[in-house]
């Protein structure tokens, strides 16, 4: 097949009722990667989404990344799962996870290849939807897909043709196309500024190079958001990568800065760790109730950094009713903040945010008046503070 003949016409409009707030899930491909995923892993992290409270908790979407494909299409151009890791077919594992009540998730890739295909040495051909567009979409929403990742990963190269804008306008009719309703994530990593152009079609677009588990990586990630809260709203939302939260390379602490950083950036959450093994803390973070009071927001403003003191910095997202204050040490030493007046202040008096009697300490839902004394805050760490507006 070839380019011309695969999709044509306008791209039409999303539906923004998709995904009103944040989308929250679980990806594959942090944890798992390629030759480990497999229907069972898929299906006991389904299990276990349900078991450990995080489905109640807003975590909807299941997404099954690269490598469920078989190397090679069918007689009829069709994807097919893998025989061995996906046996049951990918139909019947869509059901098992809609029995769960949660909503399936698939990739795809706009070339010839994958991204597994290009660093895995997955063994694979002609499995990218170059050519094959529709074909794909219609395939994806006969399986009851309800979400598409659907990622770059040199999809210019190889004769295509393709450049990124073009590359995700054909997926997008494609999926208008099938009428079924599914979640749009366009993965191209923030190369060719897809903030100003995806919400046109996408529920979500990403906007950096992928995170890695490591503290600098979720830093590197978080500065890259600067300049680019007005692009996001209800419908239409900013993705700096998936959580790496619960993986080994991040502390406790760095964890939950990091997922507090995320909430502030009204970031769509995919939780990459093995929910099957995960631990009580991770378990209890991913599920805070006050993070992600603030991350599901209805008003859908995207977080900003406002001030920084040094190494400290303060970040600031408007709320329905109510502001978030996020105060984040940056450096390698603990600092001392405290409560002086209606401010919450360094120890050398420069003021970090204001408060009011009502304002809580959102990760101990403690009001913070009641925190007198000068109290650290550690290296890396973030306290989160709400107020009414």
């Amino acid at each position: 097949m070839s380019a011309g003949n695969a999709v044509g016409g306008l791209v039409p409009g999303k539906d923004p009722a998709l995904a009103p707030t944040p989308p929250m899930g679980w990806n594959s491909w942090n944890r798992f990667r390629c030759y480990d995923l497999t229907e069972e892993v898929v299906l006991a992290t389904a299990d276990a989404m349900v078991e450990s409270g995080m489905r109640d908790a807003g975590y909807r979407y299941l997404v099954v990344d690269d490598c469920w494909q078989a190397f090679a299409r069918g007689d009829d151009g069709r994807l097919r799962s893998h025989p061995a890791r996906f046996p049951s077919g990918m139909a019947a594992l869509g059901e098992q996870i809609h029995a769960r009540g949660l909503k399936f998730g698939l990739y795809l890739a706009p070339g010839r290849k994958t991204c597994a295909m290009i660093y895995d040495r997955y063994p694979a051909r002609d499995i990218g939807s170059f050519g094959y567009e529709q074909l794909d979409a219609d395939t994806l929403a006969g399986w009851g897909v309800d979400y598409l990742k659907y990622d770059w990963c040199r999809a210019g190269r190889g004769g295509t043709g393709l450049d990124y804008r073009g590359a995700f306008e054909r997926m997008a009719a494609a999926l208008a196309n099938t009428g079924r309703p599914i979640v749009y994530s366009i993965s191209e990593y923030g190369h060719a500024r897809p903030w100003e152009w995806a919400g046109e079609y996408g529920h979500l677009w990403r906007t950096t190079p992928d995170i890695g588990p490591s503290w600098r990586s979720v830093l590197r990630l978080a500065d890259r958001q600067h300049g680019l809260a007005r692009y996001a709203g209800p419908g239409g939302w900013n993705d700096p990568d998936m959580l790496e939260v619960g993986n080994p390379g991040l502390g406790e602490v760095e964890s939950r800065s990091h997922f507090m950083l995320w909430a502030m950036l009204a970031a769509p959450l995919f939780a990459g760790n093995d929910l099957r093994t995960m631990t009580e803390p991770t378990r209890l973070l991913l599920t805070h109730a006050g993070v992600l009071a603030v991350s599901q927001d209805a008003l859908g403003r995207q977080g900003e950094r406002v001030a920084r003191f040094g190494r400290v910095e303060v970040w600031r997202r408007e709320l329905s009713g109510a502001v978030a204050y996020g105060v984040l040490n940056r450096g390698r030493r603990e600092i001392a903040v405290q409560v002086r007046d209606d401010a919450l202040v360094l120890s050398g008096g420069q003021v970090l945010c204001p408060l009011t009697a009502e304002s809580v300490d959102v990760w101990t839902g403690q009001p913070v008046h009641d925190r007198k004394m000068l109290w650290p805050l550690r290296s890396r760490e973030m306290v989160l503070v709400r107020s009414p507006s």
